[in-house]
C-alpha cells in the first residue's frame, strides 16, 4: 500500500508488521499465506503443551484478521492497535475461570459461550469480520462443546473461530474436524535462551536453566521468569523428592496428605510433572545417555541416583508417577493415589 503526498512524486510504502511471534514460522507462513490468498477458514485450533505458544499466535492471527490495511497487520491502523490491546469491538474472547479445588483450577462454563453464539451473529461493528477466541477451550466440558459445535457447523457469514486447546484428543471429534488443525511443537532449547535474553533481558546463567526447564516452552519459560519465587517453589518440590526416598512409611503418608491440600488439581499436577522430568534426568543418566537434562542444576544428584538405581527401576518410576497423573485427571481420591505413589518411590 502506498501513499502520495501532492505533486512531489514520492509515495511511502507502508510495511506489514511483523508478527509478534518467536519461533512457529511454518505456522505463521501458512497463515499469512490464507490471508494473502483470501482463503481464511472459518476456525482454526492451535494445539501444543501449556506455554507453547498457542494464545500467542491465535493473537496475532486475531489482529491480522482484524486489520484494515491491505498490507496485513500493518500495526497501525485502528483496528490493529485495538486488537493489540484486546479492546476490538469485533474481537470476542471466551477464557477459562476459576472453579473449586478439587476439579481443574480453571472452567469454561456454558453461559458466556451461549451468550459468544449470540454475538456472533451480529454484524461487525469496526472490521469487515468478527473474530472469537476461545482460549484453552479443552477446560470446557461436553455440554459446552456441543452448545458451540452447530456455530462451528453452520457459522456466520464473516466470523473466524480461533480455538486452543493442549490436545485435540480433548476436544469432541466434531469439534476438531470442523478446524483447520496446527500443533506446535517446542521450540529448540537455544531458541527460548536467546529470546529470554535478547527480549526479556533474563541473565545469561538463569536463562539458560529456564531453557532447559521449559523443555522448548518459551511462554512458560517467561512466566517463570518473571516470578522471582518460582524457582525456590521448584527447588523444594525437588527437595522433597529426594528426601522422600529416604522418608519413612509413616512420612510418605503425611506428605501425600500435605500435598493432596495443597490446592487445585493443576497444581498438583505440576508437581507430578516436575518429578517426571527429574527422574526422565534420571533415566537418562542411568542408561548413559547423550540427551541434555531438563534440570542440569541437580546433575549431582541424579547421577547419584542412577548409580544407585538401574535404568529399569527408573522407567517403573516415571510410569507410576505417569499412571497417577492420569489417575487425578479421572477424579479418582487424590491422597488415596499420591499415597501409593509415594509408597512405590525406592527407599535409600
Amino acid at each position: 500500500m502506498a501513499l502520495g503526498f501532492g505533486t512531489l512524486g514520492f509515495s511511502i510504502k507502508i510495511v506489514p508488521m511483523p508478527w509478534d511471534v518467536i519461533g512457529h514460522t511454518w505456522a505463521v507462513q501458512m497463515l499469512q499465506r490464507d490471508l494473502a490468498q483470501d482463503r481464511v477458514r472459518h476456525a482454526y485450533l492451535f494445539t501444543g503443551p501449556k506455554g507453547v505458544g498457542k494464545r500467542t499466535l491465535a493473537a496475532e492471527f486475531a489482529r491480522a484478521l482484524l486489520c484494515s490495511s491491505p498490507d496485513t497487520p500493518c500495526g497501525e491502523c485502528r483496528n490493529c492497535t485495538l486488537a493489540a490491546r484486546g479492546a476490538h469491538p469485533d474481537l470476542l474472547t471466551i477464557a477459562p475461570v476459576e472453579s473449586g479445588k478439587r476439579v481443574r483450577a480453571e472452567k469454561i462454563k456454558i453461559e458466556p459461550v451461549r451468550q459468544l453464539i449470540y454475538d456472533l451473529v451480529l454484524k461487525p461493528v469496526e472490521a469487515r469480520r468478527r473474530v472469537a477466541r476461545l482460549l484453552r477451550f479443552d477446560a470446557a466440558n461436553v455440554e459446552t462443546m456441543n452448545a458451540f459445535l452447530k456455530t462451528l457447523e453452520e457459522p456466520p457469514a464473516n466470523v473466524v473461530i480461533l480455538l486452543t486447546a493442549e490436545s485435540a484428543d480433548d476436544l469432541l471429534p466434531t469439534i476438531v474436524s470442523r478446524c483447520e488443525i496446527f500443533t506446535l511443537r517446542p521450540l529448540p532449547l537455544e531458541a527460548v535462551r536467546e529470546a529470554l535474553i535478547t527480549r526479556w533481558l533474563i541473565p545469561a546463567d538463569r536463562a539458560e536453566l529456564l531453557a532447559h526447564l521449559s523443555g522448548g516452552r518459551l511462554g512458560w519459560a517467561a512466566r517463570m521468569s518473571a516470578d522471582e519465587f518460582a524457582l525456590d517453589a521448584r527447588a523444594q518440590k525437588l527437595d522433597d523428592l529426594t528426601a522422600l526416598l529416604r522418608a519413612s512409611r509413616v512420612e510418605r503418608f503425611a506428605y501425600a496428605e500435605r500435598l493432596s491440600r495443597e490446592g487445585s488439581l493443576d497444581r498438583i499436577q505440576e508437581t507430578l510433572n516436575l518429578w517426571l522430568s527429574f527422574w526422565r534426568d534420571v533415566l537418562l543418566a542411568s542408561a548413559r545417555a547423550t540427551a541434555p537434562l531438563n534440570n542440569p542444576d541437580r546433575e549431582s544428584q541424579i547421577q547419584a541416583l542412577a548409580n544407585a538405581i538401574p535404568p529399569a527401576a527408573a522407567g517403573r518410576i516415571l510410569v507410576e508417577i505417569s499412571k497417577t497423573s492420569g489417575f487425578l485427571e479421572k477424579n479418582v481420591n487424590t491422597r488415596l493415589a499420591l499415597e501409593v505413589l509415594l509408597l512405590d518411590l525406592p527407599r535409600l
